[in-house]
């Protein structure tokens, strides 16, 4: 029965793994039940954040700016200021992010009014409203996923090692591979129903996501919201906006 202690290990790892990950579960259902969705309809800066995070926020605020000629955009990956007037707390974060020169490149514009209260100020009413995953869940729900993946990887390993151990037992018992296959079930049922159950983007809850999914792509602005630059049709604007900042959607890690 050399094998009992393995077995006894696969059980740890697999419930402790799986216990993580339903704690995390639960929290994220909580989060959601917060808010209360129906007839709710998002804005363009809601969607643009439960899409791609606080870095298509900033896209389509300037892509906004761009339009109505209060910023021109050019190939080469600068702004520049035509009209000072901000229209709403984003813009008044581009603006800042520009500078007093009312020039600059969009890189760091668009990593510093990422991380701007114009950006907090919308993560903070999605994420009360349950649409979107608040700081630290994400994190918490990818690891314990990782944990769970792990802990299946170790069941499979445990279980070989034992079925290689010489046998003990008498004839009729049930071979010791159906044992470890228990825990392993466990895992992979775990994992399973947090697929449907939690969160599987970064940005958006299951909530934020149905109503992504009804959102009506009424023009470009919603579908680079929605989708980002590949939406956008204007190849100027395009190449303008790809001189990225390798950590502009840094905001998640600039929060104290």
């Amino acid at each position: 029965m050399f094998w009992v202690p393995l077995l006894l290990l696969a059980c740890a790892l697999a419930a402790l793994s799986c216990g993580r990950l339903c704690v995390a579960a639960v929290r994220a259902a909580a989060s959601e039940a917060r808010g209360a969705h129906e007839g709710r309809h998002l804005t363009l800066y809601e969607a643009a954040f439960l899409s791609g995070g606080p870095g298509r926020v900033v896209d389509v605020a300037l892509l906004s700016m761009a339009r109505g000629r209060r910023l021109l955009l050019a190939h080469t990956g600068w702004a520049t200021v035509v009209d000072p007037v901000a229209g709403n707390d984003l813009e008044r974060s581009v603006l800042g992010a520009i500078g007093p020169a009312g020039q600059s490149r969009i890189a760091p514009v668009r990593t510093a009014a990422a991380a701007g209260d114009g950006v907090r100020a919308l993560a903070d009413r999605l994420v009360a409203a349950g649409l979107a995953v608040p700081d630290g869940m994400w994190s918490g729900i990818a690891g314990a996923a990782r944990q769970v993946r792990a802990a299946a990887v170790a069941v499979v390993v445990l279980g070989a090692c034992a079925t290689l151990l010489p046998a003990e037992g008498r004839e009729g018992e049930l071979p010791v591979a159906v044992w470890f296959a228990l825990p392993f079930f466990l895992t992979v049922s775990c994992l399973a129903i947090a697929r449907f159950e939690v969160p599987t983007t970064r940005w958006a809850s299951p909530a934020g996501r149905r109503l992504l999914g009804a959102l009506p792509s009424r023009d470009d602005l919603t579908s680079v919201a929605v989708r980002g630059l590949r939406a956008l049709e204007d190849p100027a604007l395009r190449a303008a906006l790809s001189h990225r900042d390798p950590n502009l959607d840094g905001y998640r890690e600039t929060r104290p």
